[in-house]
């Protein structure tokens, strides 16, 4: 029972003490006069009577009543309902009144309420006083009150005949029962009736439930106000903790909308500042930093816009305003949606049906009272979704002598799967939640509607999900309990109550309100105390019961688990590789292991994973071997890596008792657990992990504390983690034991106390081991602090301060002092570990009731723990550094070429993917081959990286991947996490040149000064000081350790005058103690790129020079030039002007003189000109000592030179560097105004002039029609008759050159000679408008050029690009192909954006369109000059590829390389600045202009499949090597600087059989005779076809060179490296797997293609040869048996001679086949035609091989494609011969010679080197012969001949008789021709 009100007061107006306008409340009268002993008066009623102020006012107010609400210190609200009513002021209260009404006015401006503010009276002298009526009570009855003050009132103003005192007193005095009205016995308890003594009756009905709110109609009125989104976000806002608050010009309004928001929040408490009526005074109070829910007038609304973070809802206009910086977080999805709609449904019932044709008779919308309950319905049941199965994640810490309940958040978290919901995150953790679960945690308590819904309501709701009309049916089921709560019986409400009459407050009132008599109400109110006493006390009625829990979580959201499919497989795997581990199966479990891992990303594996340890730690398996040990580790930290600092689904909680039970033993009494290898998990560090784990240990220990024995018992053999269906919960246990406390005696309450305490005490101490554990790493000295919360932290971020033995100790008494130690060293682990420890002890111990003594005890304990635990681990770390690493897979050597030599010995590392899908398993769907674990190599050639993949399912395959050091591009350090240990490591990033990109992180146990060793090597290998620090220098030397010095004569005088400028720099370069002088042999031509023997120096002996200045041209060189001229001869340049007809060098001067150009040997020292090679082709007409002039006019003195003149039209195509300043643009622009006396600046210009005019002049096009032609070179545009090549060397040396140049000037003679054929030139070069040359020039050198009149020259400008830009454009390239890191969008999208960025297609666009210009023109007869930069980029690009494109000889492959040894070598492309070989070229980077020319070439090679000799791989060879710096082809800037380091004329002489090539011309020779991978099988050229491909972006395609990769063997063009690894040995083939099929499986990115499957042509000529093998004739060379296919084929495609020619694939295609090109697949790396194709391999012994080797001269590159035709054999074939006395027979190749008269033979067919002549001039008789000793068996007797010659008699066998006959006939006919 309790009283009705507490107090009644009377507040009146009063003056203000300081005298202020404003009046203020005083309070008349209160009673009872002393205050309750259990309710203490509430202070500050007067300010909340009147919230806007005391004031006076001009007229009768009508009376107002409100309800306001205070709290005071014990979170106790009392209701003050204040009925206020107005009397005429007292004189006094007018005089305060009328003295400041000026101030009044002004504040009434400001915003105060202008009705309550009075104007000056309109009745001088008349004026209003409020007065206040006010009852305190603690119970909410606010109409019981409204209806007992009127009561007073009425009687007041009417007069009625009742005594104040009397009512009051029994107001005072009526006591009403508590809540819970249905547990009492009759009606009459729950309802009370009540009468205050003036003919009125009330009835009070008392709520059902005391805990449910008593809302009446406020919910459904706040609704109706702000609307249902407003609401919600109220809602939100007020559960997540953020200040709210309410404006309206009504305080009821106020006080209502505040108490329906509050009936909302149910079954929440709100335990914030929470004022429904505020009053003005306080208004300060909005600016306090905690939450709130206030409500304030709204004429007061300007003092609250300046708050920031306040949500203010307007009830009166119906807003809610959110400011910027609040966020409200919505309910989580689809709760948010589903409340929305059924409070529509409820709020406006007829919107269902709004649409409907024939809409039914609308239903009777409820009452307000009851749609006010059906919103709370609404809300209840969404609280039942929200906090479903909560009480499964109570943890029961104490149950006496109070129960002590938490909650654990997490799991309650992340079994609801909402983990990442902002909103439930914020209301867990809100005071409202605690205060919910301390509340309702008890287990033993009574209950009410929502302990019913949330335990058994939960499935019919998710039943209900999806049907809108029973989802309202339980709403409406609910609302009827609401209303029931509320008005128990309805039919009892039966009020009788006086009001006042209409208009009464208008009417005079006699009398002001009257004192009342203290003493009379006093003495009642201590009759009904009196009365009180003697009755029994009152006590609550409970009905207690055990609160039910509601089904288990985990059955309830089983949908949403969904998140991994086929789950079940998963586990599956999961499990079997357990068992495979602790079976010792380790090669299937390491098969499984990665599938492991990635399942171990779903939470059902995890899960798995832990009980099936857990199984195996209760059988007693926890010692593990290494293997398994690691195993286990491996796993659990994948399980770990994936969980939160919060542990939301348990999996560290599962593992904790895990990691300390597994382990190893590492030597006799060091045992290493499992904790020490997974300690780096943020989870460990996080506090709230380690309190749920302590208080659910601790809620299992209590729960066996209580259970019966035989349970005990029963419960320890299940085991701690398993609870199962049947056993009671500790929830259960706590709710017993709470129901029996009272019935237990003292003692043993005592005693069960005392036991709960030290049962928490023990886990305490058990948790601070535990944390010991997981928190000292293995290593203590390395001081590493606790991990942040937020992430690992860096392990090295505390680096190497050693702990010391004493600090142990240190802190031990620090800590025994209590006091200082936070000052232990912040850096040093122990301190900081034992500092976490304590704050945690502290922290629960206090909350779980721990003594003090306890927890003074563990204060002095901890530290000690800490220390014996570093002990323990010293051992443990320094055992386990000693032991092998097990899981590291063998290091795999790399192969390394002959020559190339380890710098750095592998560092283990992890190579990960890089961007590119193919590698790590992407489109391609091949495996992951990537990550790949192994090690990098340092070599003097390349980087290598050789490994395995991790994921073991890809199986033992190897992944190399290298470059040539000399392509590094770009090094990066990276941080990267290792793909096994998932660790922060130190990485590198390297990128190359040639597409290959190692993304490398080092394995922990590469130190970082092995790193940076690494690095410096690198840069060290990478950036030679000089040239002759690179691999294809060096390759050489370091291989002859200490080889004694050959010592040679001087043979000659004219050996030493080596020039003085080459001898003092070939001093510097030799690099050795002696320089060896030698008579210089310049080699034949066959023999060129045959490198010297490795002990012997190149040198070169030169003519002595004479000053630049006076260089003249003579008839006849000195005899000292004689020698290097004839070097000079040799280079590619002489060779190719020879066979265009561009000059030749002989010593009939009548021959030459009729020839437009010569050879002119004015740069053979290299002094006009250092870039340009030694002879040049210029006009017949220029002499030498001119060109000095005309070079200055030049860039780099490059002045035009002639480098190809077209067998058809005659046009020559010319090159040179740009223009200075004052060169042809200043002469054009001057030319119409000649004046005579030129100043000195002009003539260079002049010279230059008459230079162009004589190239003009020399053109076919000025040309004497009658003239004859004598030049030598122009009956065709190849040489034909002997051979490909014309023979230089025939007109002789001796005589020099002995050319009279004459002394014409350039333009004299305007006739050259007509065209090669004699017939009159092509019609189209007399069309006038065609200029004789074309100057192709830079756009800006040529700006405001006037064109020539005479139309002998014109300008063409073009806008090229700069060597810069293609140096980005590259980097952007090489961005696009190897991105580095994987794409954001994956798919080709972002390949072809990042290409299209690059504009490297762009750039390859522009050089094709100026070249197919330049050939357009030549074609027509045209020369062109290409003068652009300084001419040996862009222009050598051009020139070039303008060849390429007219000349079908430079589509061979000797044409090609003639090509690129005379345009790119000869004339002074700078390789090595370009290719930034040495450490000065650093700064310029890379800028791979050749390469640019080889992808133009290869768009040309699609385009015209069937033009080209070569096939696209040996453009991908060149590509790879002119970067690789593995020969010496590429490296220098010119030929100049080649000859000073020896390079350019390597001597003949002894070879070793297997020395390194040192051009990489030789070794493309030497393996184009093995293998036809340079070939191309679908060459089938036109004659003389000029090709002009297309050059739009459309149709170029992006080069595979840039984006394929072979991993199996690292790039393919180190030919020897890329015979693909040898197979495993048999012993090591695991598991004795079954021999190997000829299947193969073919990964892209892995496997070479081509070799894998190669091309048709390849397959049958293997085939061929092995036929030959199995028939024993001596193999033959593939190109011998190509061009026979080849000729067969022809003879068959046409037999009258006539047609197109014909391939082996294609007999007759129209000619556009050309463009459109028939594709084979192209066989590089592939065919693996390692035959013995190679004479080396076939002969006898090693020894004669290598003679052979040394004696054979290959005549050309091309000298194996050489047929047989092309010699006199006039009969070829096998015979065996005798040798000479006691020597065997042996089979040869005999060759019959009718020409040269002379039976020749060779070792067998393919043979080049004649092992023995025979002249048939000395043959006397043929004869049949007879077998002798060691003769062929098989062989007829008769197959047997002798030749008698005049010395000796040779004995032959042929291979059967008719053949026999063949060689006898033949040789008979041979002598007698003769």
């Amino acid at each position: 029972m309790a009283r009705l009100a507490d107090y009644f007061v009377l507040v009146a107006f009063g003056p203000h003490p300081r005298g202020s306008g404003e009046g203020q409340g005083q309070i008349l009268q209160r009673f009872p006069e002393k205050d309750w002993e259990d309710n203490p008066f509430p202070q500050g009623i007067e300010l909340f009577c009147q919230p806007s102020g005391w004031q006076l006012c001009p007229e009768r107010n009508p009376p107002t009543f409100f309800v306001a609400v205070l709290t005071d210190i014990n979170s106790e609200r009392h209701y003050c309902a204040c009925l206020t009513f107005w009397e005429p002021a007292e004189p006094t209260q007018e005089v305060v009144c009328t003295e400041d009404a000026t101030e009044r006015e002004e504040e009434a401006d400001e915003g105060g309420l202008v009705q309550l503010s009075p104007a000056t009276p309109a009745t001088p002298g008349q004026l209003f006083a409020p007065k206040t009526l006010v009852l305190v009570s603690r119970l909410d009855h606010a109409e019981v009150f409204r209806n007992s003050l009127g009561l007073i009132y009425t009687i007041h103003v009417e007069g009625l005949n009742v005594g104040l005192e009397n009512v009051i007193g029994n107001l005072l005095t009526c006591i009403i029962p508590l809540a819970g009205g249905s547990q009492l016995d009759s009606v009459e308890d729950g309802v009370r009736t009540i009468s205050l003594g003036a003919g009125d009756r009330q009835v009070i009905q008392t709520p059902l439930a005391d805990s449910l709110p008593i809302s009446r109609c406020s919910v459904a009125l706040l609704f109706r106000q702000l609307g249902i989104t407003n609401v919600l976000s109220l809602f939100c806002a007020a559960l997540t903790e953020h200040k709210v608050l309410f404006l309206s010009r009504s305080y009821q309004r106020l006080s209502d909308a505040c108490r329906g928001l509050l009936a909302l929040l149910f079954p929440l408490r709100y335990s914030f500042t929470y004022v429904p009526i505020l009053p003005a005074q306080l208004l300060e109070v909005l600016s306090t930093p905690t939450p709130f829910i206030i409500g304030v007038n709204a004429a007061f609304q300007a003092e609250t816009q300046e708050l920031l973070d306040v949500i203010v809802a307007d009830l009166d206009g119906g807003t809610v305003t959110v400011p910027e910086c609040v966020h409200i977080p919505p309910l989580p999805e689809p709760l948010q949606s589903q409340t929305h709609s059924v409070l529509s449904m409820v709020l406006d019932p007829d919107l269902e049906l709004a649409d409907l044709a024939f809409p039914p008779p609308t239903a009777n919308a409820s009452s307000l009272k009851m749609q006010d309950k059906e919103l709370r319905a609404v809300f209840l049941r969404l609280f039942a979704q929200l906090l479903q199965g909560y009480r499964w994640c109570l943890h029961m810490v104490r149950i006496h002598p109070e129960p002590v309940i938490r909650f654990h958040k997490a799991a309650f978290l992340g079994q609801r799967g909402l983990m990442e919901d902002d909103f439930l995150m914020k209301v867990l953790e809100g005071m409202a939640f605690a205060g919910f679960v301390s509340e309702r945690g008890v287990p033993y308590r009574s209950t009410d509607l929502f302990d019913e819904l949330v335990a058994h309501e939960v499935a019919r709701m998710r039943a209900d999900e999806n049907h809108p009309q029973r989802v309202l049916r339980h709403v409406k089921e609910l609302a009827e309990q609401l209303y029931k709560n509320e008005n128990p019986y309805p039919a009892v409400a039966m009020h009788k109550v006086q009001r006042p009459g209409e208009a009464s407050h208008l009417r005079r009132v006699p009398r002001p309100f009257p004192r009342l008599d203290d003493g009379m109400v006093q003495w009642i109110v201590d009759q009904a105390a009196a009365k009180m006493q003697g009755a029994p006390p009152a006590v609550k009625a409970e009905r207690r019961t055990t609160v039910p829990s509601g089904p288990p979580m985990t059955a309830i959201l089983e949908r949403s688990s969904g998140l991994h499919g086929n789950s079940a497989r998963r586990l599956e795997v999961v499990r079997n590789c357990i068992s495979y581990v602790f079976e010792g199966k380790m090669l299937e479990a390491k098969k499984l292991l990665p599938a492991v891992l990635r399942a171990l990303k779903g939470r059902a594996a995890r899960r798995c994973l832990t009980q099936e340890l857990h199984l195996h730690v209760q059988q007693n398996r926890a010692v593990l071997d290494h293997q398994q040990f690691d195993f286990v580790v491996r796993m659990m930290n994948c399980c770990l890596q994936d969980c939160t600092s919060l542990d939301e689904h348990g999996i560290a909680a599962a593992l904790l008792p895990l990691v300390t039970a597994f382990c190893r033993k590492l030597s006799p009494g060091v045992t290493q657990f499992a904790y020490s290898c997974v300690q780096e998990h943020v989870v460990w560090s996080t506090p709230q992990f380690w309190e749920a784990m302590f208080y659910g240990d601790v809620q299992t220990h209590i729960r066996a504390l209580y259970l019966e024995p035989a349970e005990d018992q029963d419960h320890l053999q299940v085991g701690d983690a398993s609870t199962q269906e049947d056993e009671r919960s500790a929830l259960d246990v706590a709710s017993e034991q709470r129901r029996l406390w009272p019935t237990l005696s003292r003692e043993k309450q005592q005693e069960l106390v005392q036991k709960e305490e030290s049962t928490v005490f023990s886990q305490a101490i058990h948790y601070a081991n535990r944390m010991s554990y997981l928190l000292l790493p293995l290593d203590s000295s390395k001081s590493r602090l606790l991990r942040e919360r937020a992430g690992l932290g860096d392990l090295e971020s505390a680096s190497n301060s050693l702990v010391t033995n004493s600090m142990a100790g240190s802190v031990a008494e620090s800590y025994d002092t209590e006091s200082g130690f936070e000052d232990a060293e912040t850096c040093d682990v122990a301190g900081a570990v034992v500092r976490f420890i304590n704050r945690f002890v502290d922290k629960v111990c206090t909350e779980s009731g721990v003594t003090s003594d306890h927890l003074k005890g563990l204060h002095v304990m901890v530290p000690d723990i800490v220390q014996m635990h570093i002990e323990t681990l010293e051992a443990v770390h320094r055992e386990s550094k000693r032991l092998p690493p097990i899981q590291k897979p063998k290091l795999l050597r790399p192969r390394l070429l002959p020559g190339e030599e380890c710098v750095l010995d592998g560092l283990r590392v992890y190579l990960l993917p890089d961007g590119r899908e193919e590698g790590a398993g992407g489109s391609g769907g091949g495996p992951a081959l990537l990550p790949a674990e192994g090690a990098v190599f340092l070599t003097t050639y390349r980087v290598i990286f050789t490994g395995m993949p991790t994921d073991p399912l890809v199986g033992e395959q190897v992944v190399v991947r290298s470059f040539p050091v000399a392509t590094l591009t770009k090094e990066k350090r990276i941080s990267v996490q290792t793909p096994v240990d998932q660790l922060l490591q130190d990485g590198l990033q390297l990128r190359s040149c040639t597409f290959q990109l190692l993304k490398m992180a080092f394995d922990e146990e590469v130190g970082s000064d092995s790193a940076e060793l690494f690095r410096k090597q690198l840069h060290k290998l990478r950036y030679p000081p000089d040239i002759r620090g690179t691999f294809a220098f060096t390759l050489g030397s370091t291989h002859a350790p200490g080889r004694p010095p050959r010592t040679t004569k001087d043979k000659g005088p004219s050996l030493r005058t080596l020039s003085r400028n080459l001898v003092k720099n070939a001093k510097k370069t030799i690099g050795r103690q002696y320089v060896t002088r030698k008579k210089y042999n310049p080699p034949s031509w066959e023999h060129r790129g045959q490198p010297p023997p490795e002990d012997q120096e190149d040198e070169i002996s030169v003519s002595e020079e004479l000053e630049p200045s006076t260089l003249t041209p003579s008839s006849a060189l000195k005899p000292s030039d004689r020698m290097t001229m004839s070097s000079l001869v040799e280079r590619a340049c002489c060779r190719d002007y020879q066979r265009l007809g561009l000059g030749t060098l002989s010593s009939s001067l009548s021959r030459a003189k009729s020839e437009p150009f010569r050879i002119s040997p004015v740069n053979r020292m290299y002094a006009i000109c250092r870039s340009y090679p030694g002879l040049l082709i210029v006009p017949q007409s220029v002499q030498d000592n001119a060109l000095q002039r005309v070079s200055r006019c030049y860039r780099q003195n490059r002045f035009p030179v002639v480098c190809w003149r077209s067998g058809r039209s005659k046009a020559v195509l010319l090159r040179s560097g740009g223009l200075h300043g004052k060169g042809v643009v200043g002469l054009f622009k001057a030319q119409n105004t000649p004046s005579p006396g030129q100043s000195q600046a002009d003539s260079g210009s002049l010279e230059q002039e008459k230079y162009l005019q004589a190239v003009v002049s020399s053109m076919p096009r000025y040309a004497d029609a009658s003239g004859r032609n004598t030049l030598s070179g122009f009956s065709s545009a190849h040489v034909g008759g002997h051979g490909k090549w014309g023979s230089v060397r025939a007109s002789g040396r001796s005589g020099g050159l002995g050319v009279d140049v004459g002394s014409r000037l350039a333009g004299r003679d305007m006739l050259g000679p007509p065209q090669a054929n004699g017939a009159p030139p092509d019609p189209g070069f007399l069309r006038p408008q065609r200029a004789a040359l074309y100057i192709i020039g830079d756009k800006a050198q040529l700006k405001g050029v006037r064109p020539d009149p005479l139309q002998q020259w014109e300008l063409v400008p073009i806008e090229v690009f700069e060597a810069r830009q293609v140096k980005a454009s590259f980097k952007k390239l090489l961005k696009a192909c190897v991105p580095g890191c994987p794409a954001a969008e994956p798919g080709p999208a972002s390949f072809l954006r990042s290409l299209e960025d690059s504009e490297w297609l762009i750039q390859i666009h522009k050089l094709l369109q100026v070249s197919v210009l330049v050939v357009e023109l030549l074609d027509s007869g045209s020369s062109v000059l290409v003068s652009l930069e300084d001419g040996w980029d862009i222009t050598t690009q051009v020139v070039s590829l303008v060849q390429l494109l007219s000349d079908p000889f430079y589509r061979t492959l000797d044409g090609f390389r003639l090509l690129v040894e005379k345009e790119w070598l000869s004339f002074g492309h700078r390789f090595s600045h370009r290719g930034a070989h040495t450490l000065a070229g650093q700064s310029s980077g890379f800028t791979p202009v050749f390469l640019q020319f080889l992808d133009c070439v290869h768009q040309v090679h699609l385009q015209f499949p069937m033009e080209f000799e070569f096939s696209p791989f040996y453009l991908k060879f060149l590509g790879y090597h002119h970067a690789s710096r593995r020969f010496r082809t590429f490296l220098l800037d010119s030929d100049y600087e080649r000859i000073e380091l020896g390079l350019l004329y390597e001597e003949k002489g002894e070879r070793r059989g297997q020395q390194a090539c040192r051009s990489v011309w030789e070794y493309v020779e030497r393996l184009s005779r093995r293998t036809p991978v340079f070939y191309n099988y679908m060459y089938a050229p036109e004659d003389a076809e000029v090709l002009r491909p297309y050059s739009n972006v459309s149709n170029l395609k992006v080069w595979d060179f840039y984006t394929e990769e072979t991993l199996a063997e690292g790039p393919p063009y180190d030919w020897e490296l890329a015979q693909g690894p040898p197979e495993p040995p048999e012993d090591e083939r695991p598991d004795g797997a079954a021999p190997q099929s000829r299947r193969r499986v073919v990964w892209p990115c892995y496997d070479s293609r081509p070799r894998a499957q190669p091309d048709a042509i390849s397959r049958l000529l293997e085939e061929l040869q092995r036929l030959e093998a199995e028939l024993g004739r001596p193999p033959e060379r593939w190109k011998d048996t190509w061009d026979r296919v080849k000729a067969a084929q022809r003879l068959e495609g046409r037999p009258d001679g006539r047609g197109t020619p014909s391939s082996l694939l294609v007999s007759s295609v129209p000619h556009h086949r050309r463009s459109l090109g028939v594709y084979l697949q192209e066989g590089p790396v592939g065919s693996t035609l390692s035959l013995s194709l190679d004479s080396d391999q076939s002969s006898g012994s090693t020894a004669s091989s290598s003679r052979q080797a040394a004696r054979r001269s290959t005549s050309t590159l091309y000298s194996q494609f050489q047929t047989a035709e092309s010699e006199n054999r006039s009969y070829e074939g096998t015979l065996y011969k005798k040798g000479a006395f006691m020597k065997p027979w042996k089979a040869r190749w005999f060759v019959l010679d009718k020409t040269k008269h002379q039976l020749r033979y060779y070792d067998h067919r393919v043979d080049t080197e004649c092992k023995g002549v025979i002249d048939l001039a000395e043959v006397e008789a043929v004869a049949p012969g007879t077998p002798t000793m060691g003769a062929p068996k098989t062989v007829d007797e008769k197959a047997f001949f002798d030749v008698k010659t005049t010395r000796r008699v040779y004995n032959f066998c042929a291979q059967d008789v008719p053949s026999a006959q063949q060689w006898v006939d033949q040789i008979q006919s041979c002598l007698s021709d003769a």
